[in-house]
């Protein structure tokens, strides 16, 4: 089942169709659930919540005939990353390690958020463990494979991660949206991969409460959605605001186009979707300007003993490795190992230079709406090789997360786009800024994504 391109393609058009009776909610879970049965979504979820989202389509079905208001979400499907709490359902965060953990009492902060404005919670997604890479790979619940790239060539490819089976539900149909997380990318890199628009807010807009950390200092709870439009309305219910857009014209926007580190070695693919949308935007109006960031090439030295995350996943999994190490996918034991060798020095070291890093950083920004970069680097490799090759699996992690843990050392924002051609392999188009520019950004995002044609307004 491919992304729909008409009808309710994305979420906010499909509350429409319930609101004018065009559709019922229960329907449209039934659509979400024949996708999740589907073998584009093999591996995608690892536990289901069909009762309970049938009673929210139900439920939301009931409001309209009552005439009562339609809450935000609608009784819509919408898939949980396997680290957030959901009352009743053990979180076992993509890992074995956790699975005979005690269900959750409560619901996490985020998925409290999602139910109450009315979702249909569909099913906990699968994930690379721990959340520790961008490739998306699972040992433990199989690997899902990308939804978007299947629709154009018959090689399975790498869904992207941490978030990967959330990616898949949105890109296959099994959900209107995903919760998922950034660290380093986490959000952002699948949504490149498969097509799909990813936004990471300023980290402390959202709640983390109820949810399995990897880095507290990076961790952000955030969505996967289909549409620019459906990121403004997903983290107007995560972040619990709502976001104030100006409606400025692409013409009106001014963008930085970082010419360090985020150029280089670019796949022809992404190349060449790249530039064809810097032209457009061009054409548009748009005044994108060079910009050195010399910042940037110190991220690698900065982070050359393993960076936050290490260091904060050491803190919080080293009883745990202790204990079970061997049931933990080798290649996650082994980043977070590192972080044993990171003194508390070193570590305060890092945060100090991340602050002073940051007002660089922002200074070098002041002025722009917004930066632009590819997201990634590269369209999606092939699964097979680097479930065989370590040396294939660590060079493509760090390609992926190149581009987009920039802004979360940041503790910026940024949206992913789609910005290939139509029969091409997923490139992302990523807007960045510094924290609490995301309202700013997000109406920015609309503006771009209208210019490239991915969505009329």
């Amino acid at each position: 089942m491919s992304l729909p391109r008409d009808g309710a393609a994305d979420l906010t058009a499909a509350r429409a169709q319930l609101a004018s009776g065009a559709a019922s909610a229960a329907a449209l879970l039934g659509q979400a659930l024949s996708a999740a049965d589907s073998p584009a979504t093999r591996h995608a979820y690892v536990r289901r919540f069909d009762d309970p989202a049938r009673a929210a389509a139900a439920a939301a079905d009931a409001r309209l005939a009552a005439g009562a208001p339609l809450p935000l979400l609608a009784g819509l499907a919408v898939s949980v990353k396997d680290l957030f709490d959901v009352a009743g359902q053990t979180t076992s965060a993509g890992s074995v390690v956790l699975g005979d953990a005690a269900p959750a009492k409560t619901d996490s902060a985020a998925v409290a958020r999602l139910r109450g404005a009315g979702a249909a919670l569909l099913g906990h997604t699968n994930m690379t463990e721990f959340a520790f890479s961008g490739v998306g790979l699972n040992p433990h619940h199989g690997t899902p494979a990308n939804a978007a790239t299947a629709l154009i060539d018959a090689t399975p490819r790498i869904p992207g991660g941490s978030s990967s089976g959330g990616a898949v539900t949105v890109a296959a149909g099994a959900a209107w949206a995903a919760l998922g997380s950034d660290t380093g990318g986490s959000i952002r890199i699948p949504a490149a991969l498969q097509g799909l628009v990813g936004f990471k807010n300023t980290q402390h807009l959202t709640p983390l409460a109820g949810s399995v950390p990897l880095s507290f200092s990076l961790d952000t709870a955030c969505a996967i959605t289909r549409s620019v439009r459906d990121a403004v309305l997903l983290h107007e219910v995560l972040a619990g605001r709502r976001v104030a857009l100006a409606g400025k014209p692409v013409a009106a926007l001014r963008l930085a186009l970082p010419t360090t580190l985020m150029l280089d070695e670019l796949e022809p693919a992404v190349a060449a979707a790249f530039e064809q949308a810097l032209s457009r935007l061009r054409d548009a109006g748009a005044r994108i300007e060079p910009l050195a960031l010399p910042a940037l090439s110190r991220l690698a030295g900065l982070n050359a003993q393993g960076g936050l995350a290490t260091a904060e996943a050491w803190a919080w999994h080293r009883q745990r490795l202790a204990l079970d190490g061997d049931r933990y996918d080798p290649r996650v034991a082994l980043r977070i190992r590192r972080g044993s060798a990171i003194g508390a020095a070193d570590y305060i070291d890092l945060l100090q230079a991340r602050q002073a890093w940051i007002a660089e950083v922002r200074a070098a920004l002041a002025g722009f709406d917004a930066a632009i970069s590819p997201t990634v680097p590269m369209v999606a490799p092939p699964i097979a090789p680097l479930l065989a090759d370590d040396a294939a699996f660590f060079a493509t992690n760090g390609r992926l997360l190149r581009n987009p843990s920039a802004v979360n050392f940041l503790d910026g924002c940024a949206l992913s786009l789609p910005c290939q051609a139509p029969g091409q392999l997923p490139v992302g188009l990523m807007l960045w800024a510094p924290a609490l520019h995301d309202d700013a950004l997000l109406d920015a995002a609309l503006a771009v994504e209208q210019a490239l044609g991915q969505r009329e307004h």
